[in-house]
C-alpha cells in the first residue's frame, strides 16, 4: 500500500527525476514537474463549475490523505520535497472556473509557480502549518491567489 500512496504522493515518481538530473543542486524543481501534472488533469476536470468545484474539493480532500499517509525513509520532516500531489492540488484551485486556453493555462502556471515559490501571507500561515494539510494548503492558497488575479484581470481587462 505504501508504494502506491508513495506513487501517488510524488506524481508517478517524477519528483524522483530532477535531483538525478541535477544532483548538485538543493531546489531540483520537483514542484515545476508536479505542477505540470496538473495541467493534464484539469483538462479531464468538467467544464461545468458545479461538477469542477466538487472534483475539486474531492482532490484537495485526496491530496491531504495521501500527504498524510506517505512515508519516506530517512526524511522526518512534514513536507518532503518529493512529494508533488500538493502542487497538482494547487494548479487545480488556480485554474478554477477559468477558460481552458492555453494562454489561461500559462498565465496559471506562471502565477501559481510565483506565487507558491515566493510564500505571501496567506500561503506562509498554511506552509508553517506542521501537518497534511499544510502541506497541501499552501499550495491552494498559492492557487486561489493565481486565480483571483486572472479572474480580476478577465473583469477589468479582457471584458473591460
Amino acid at each position: 500500500m505504501q508504494q502506491v500512496v508513495r506513487c501517488l504522493a510524488t506524481g508517478f515518481y517524477i519528483s524522483y527525476l530532477p535531483p538525478l538530473i541535477f544532483p548538485f543542486k538543493k531546489n531540483t524543481g520537483a514542484g515545476f514537474l508536479g505542477t505540470l501534472w496538473g495541467i493534464p488533469l484539469v483538462l479531464l476536470f468538467p467544464a461545468d463549475t458545479f461538477l469542477y468545484s466538487i472534483c475539486m474539493l474531492a482532490f484537495w480532500a485526496f491530496a491531504v490523505y495521501i500527504c498524510k499517509k506517505v512515508q519516506f525513509k530517512g526524511y522526518t520532516g512534514h513536507d518532503n520535497p518529493k512529494i508533488v500531489i500538493d502542487e497538482v492540488a494547487g494548479y487545480i484551485a488556480a485554474m478554477a472556473f477559468l477558460p481552458r486556453s492555453a494562454g489561461y493555462l500559462a498565465a496559471a502556471f506562471v502565477l501559481f509557480r510565483t506565487f507558491d515559490t515566493l510564500k505571501p501571507g496567506p500561503v506562509k500561515t498554511f506552509d508553517k502549518m506542521q501537518n497534511a494539510f499544510g502541506v497541501v494548503f499552501d499550495d491552494v492558497a498559492a492557487g486561489l491567489m493565481a486565480n483571483i488575479l486572472i479572474q480580476l484581470f478577465i473583469i477589468f481587462v479582457v471584458r473591460g
